[in-house]
């Protein structure tokens, strides 16, 4: 079973910074790819970046390239988001995801098998 618990989430300016942790049961960074999804009310949770568990290759959605930098330290079993430029269209609650396959549709909630339980962001003048 694995235990994904996030952190770092808050009020914040619009402009401003937060840096987001997922911490991971040991070892699920060896063998999982690891997601950022966000959640905004009365929307469908979308995929904000994942990183490769092979060759730690990332990727972002357009709308945060640029700003947001997901970043992962194996020694931890942690993965982070660092969000700057924060703009009021990233207010949601952002979640880390685990998926143990590592082909297929890396880009979809419903592909991954592990979800932590939440983190909000809000940002607000």
């Amino acid at each position: 079973q694995v235990q994904l618990v996030e952190s770092g989430g808050g009020l914040v300016q619009p402009g401003g910074s937060l840096r987001l942790s997922c911490v991971a049961s040991a070892g699920t960074l060896t063998h999982y790819n690891m997601g950022w999804f966000r959640q905004a009310p009365g929307k469908e949770r979308e995929l904000v970046s994942r990183v490769r568990r092979l060759n730690g290759l990332t990727y972002y959605i357009d709308s945060v390239k640029g700003r947001f930098t997901m970043t992962r330290d194996m020694t931890k079993d942690t993965v982070y988001l660092q969000m700057d430029n924060l703009k009021s269209e990233d207010t949601a609650a952002y979640y880390c995801a685990a998926r143990l396959a590592d082909y297929g549709d890396m880009d979809r909630a419903r592909g991954y098998d592990y979800w932590g339980q939440g983190t909000q962001v809000t940002v607000s003048s």
